[in-house]
């Protein structure tokens, strides 16, 4: 398994087999993103960046817009569960105005 599909991850949510890491519990609420709509982001978003040598398990960076609300989501899965691994509101200090570049690091 290296990268991941968006339909299993859809399918995964759906039937609830979602399991939320600590990490990613803490940053949301910081974050003031409800969980709702991280899996919102999951299931209208798009995968814009796949990281198939993450470990444990191979992760992807989903994004959409949830009612206005620009998210980004890190989740990884074993394609029995789906795990958030954190959610953030990416800025345009980091990305790109379509929020699905990122921009180049000046040194």
């Amino acid at each position: 398994m290296n990268e991941l599909n968006l339909e299993l991850l859809r399918k995964l949510c759906n039937n609830g087999d979602v399991i939320w890491t600590l990490h990613a519990i803490k940053r949301v609420r910081e974050r003031k993103i409800k969980m709702q709509e991280v899996l919102d982001c999951i299931q209208c978003g798009e995968i814009i960046e796949q990281y198939p040598s993450d470990k444990p398990l191979p992760s992807c960076l989903i994004s959409a817009i949830i009612k206005t609300k620009q998210i980004h989501a890190v989740v990884s899965s074993d394609g029995k569960e789906i795990y958030i691994i954190t959610a953030y509101i990416p800025t345009l200090d980091d990305w790109e105005s379509d929020y699905k570049t990122r921009k180049e690091q000046t040194q």
